[in-house]
């Protein structure tokens, strides 16, 4: 996919569009007339704490929703249409909004990639990862998770601040205090990862999951990817027989402990290969979603805690 923040996005919009995004989101008395769309929940939350009491910022998926699989319907491109601001995340994850880019011209919000100037992992055809980039590029496909390391998640804030600044040049000193105090979060969080890993045997710290979306994960924290079920970064993607066989073999040979599927994904596969290889299903793994404020995991810093306690529980446990 192209890049969002390569394009500006427009739609015709009639007067019931300014609605739409409205009924989505009140902003504080004390923010400014502007509206501000994230492309997802984890993105609207880093974006909220940076906007702090000033922006009010909705999300475009609602929550439980898998980016991967999600299609957007015309009131999504009302929404976006009507945005001044629209954060997506980049490096190829919002494919589902290539359908909405069709057709549009220059008069839309701005956009924003949140993960723009983190340098991306790539996975290739055959299921390997690789830091920095191929001489050719051929096969491989960028990998956007970015935010699954916390410390990427600054760059996020910092991107946010600047964009938010821009749009409301008044609130910059309150941008700038609201990215630094959430970044001092971000470290917190990523001492404690560091501690909670620390508790898994060094024999133990191996990783294998539904698609590929922990490798910045396990790059930061000293874990190895042994394989995945679906030999891609996206859930769109279907293994070959040939690789389900293959992973079966790297399961047993490597004796990594569980398979990870994150909640919400078809775990039939994954449950019969877990079955063959004689290790744990995991299925309540929140890497993309959170839940709505009323759930277990209503915010970016509680995805993540929530998905390190599974992780490390799964390895750790005999």
């Amino acid at each position: 996919m192209r890049h969002p923040s390569k394009r500006r996005i427009v739609v015709v919009v009639v007067a019931a569009a300014a609605l739409a995004l409205a009924s989505c989101t009140r902003a504080p008395r004390s923010a400014p007339a502007a509206r501000v769309l994230a492309s997802q929940a984890f993105l609207a939350d880093i974006a909220g704490a940076v906007a702090g009491e000033r922006i009010a910022v909705a999300a475009l998926l609602p929550a439980d929703t898998d980016p991967h699989t999600w299609e957007p319907a015309p009131r999504d491109a009302a929404a976006v249409a009507a945005a001044d601001l629209f954060i997506v995340n980049g490096a190829g994850l919002e494919a589902f909004l290539e359908p909405l880019i069709e057709g549009l011209g220059s008069e839309g919000p701005r956009v924003v990639e949140a993960s723009a100037g983190l340098v991306p992992r790539e996975h290739d055809e055959d299921g390997h990862d690789e830091d920095g980039h191929d001489e050719d590029g051929h096969g491989h496909e960028t990998d956007p998770h970015f935010w699954l390391d916390p410390l990427n998640v600054i760059r996020y804030a910092e991107n946010i601040r600047d964009a938010l600044s821009t749009l409301d040049p008044a609130g910059a000193d309150a941008y700038r205090a609201n990215a630094t105090a959430y970044a001092e979060e971000l470290q917190a969080l990523d001492r404690w990862i560091v501690a909670e890993v620390a508790r898994i045997p060094p024999e133990r710290r191996l990783l294998v999951t539904n698609h590929e979306s922990l490798g910045y994960f396990a790059d930061r924290y000293g874990l190895r990817i042994v394989g995945t079920v679906i030999p891609s970064v996206s859930t769109g993607s279907s293994p070959s027989a040939r690789q389900l066989a293959a992973l079966v073999d790297l399961l047993r040979a490597s004796g990594a402990p569980a398979l990870f599927v994150e909640e919400g994904a078809d775990a039939r596969v994954a449950r019969q290969l877990a079955d063959e290889a004689g290790v744990r299903l995991v299925t309540d793994l929140r890497t993309h979603t959170l839940t709505g404020p009323d759930g277990p995991v209503p915010t970016y810093l509680a995805m993540m805690r929530a998905d390190v306690r599974t992780i490390v529980n799964a390895l750790v446990a005999p």
